[in-house]
């Protein structure tokens, strides 16, 4: 069976995706960022918790203070790309959900009352919606630097509050020279796949 999309889209989004260590410094502008999100937005998570937020680092003094938590290796490359973003999960995204689950607005304190109930709910939406935002980066034709080598909880003292829980930090432009690793292994179906 083939599948629906066209190949060279399949190419873009994934068989030539790779984690970009450099970039040129050619801007990415806040209309490609809207453009980005406008089309991830609908990508699904559970009862549409949408729990994703973004941080976009643009000016110098932001970089400076965020690459101090970054491991050593992941420092240069932050410091020279065009747009880092700082993903969080919202652990209050329950307030939202009155809106954004209008059949059931009930949920926001009958199924997500607790804190623990919701961090755990956010954590693994919020990681949903991350690899929906990095094949959207891809859609726009720009690379995407993905990193968690870094001091998650500096991060979150320094850019956000006790509600948003950072998980990964993306630099994102257009790739830059020697910008790619060689392509690593990936395991073949029947080495993934169990049918019961």
């Amino acid at each position: 069976m083939s599948l629906v999309l066209d190949p060279t889209a399949q190419d873009l989004l994934f068989r030539e995706a790779r984690t970009a260590n450099t970039f040129t410094d050619e801007p990415v502008t806040d209309e490609q960022v809207q453009a980005i999100y406008d089309l991830v937005k609908y990508g699904p998570t559970s009862m549409n918790q949408s729990p994703l937020r973004i941080t976009l680092v643009r000016s110098p003094e932001a970089r400076e203070r965020l690459v101090q938590h970054l491991a050593e290796g992941n420092q240069k490359k932050t410091a020279a790309a065009p747009l880092v973003a700082i993903l969080s999960a919202d652990n209050e995204f329950h307030e939202e959900l009155p809106n954004l689950f209008p059949h059931f607005p009930q949920a926001k304190d009958a199924v997500f009352g607790e804190r623990s109930v919701r961090e755990g709910n956010a954590a693994l939406n919020a990681a949903l919606q991350a690899a929906y935002f990095i094949i959207g980066i891809r859609a726009a034709g720009l690379a995407a630097g993905p990193m968690t080598g870094l001091d998650f909880a500096g991060v979150q003292k320094e850019f956000l509050d006790g509600d948003h829980t950072p998980f990964v930090v993306i630099n994102i432009g257009k790739p830059g020279e020697d910008a790619w690793f060689p392509r690593s292994p990936r395991l073949e179906y029947d080495e993934v796949v169990t049918t019961v």
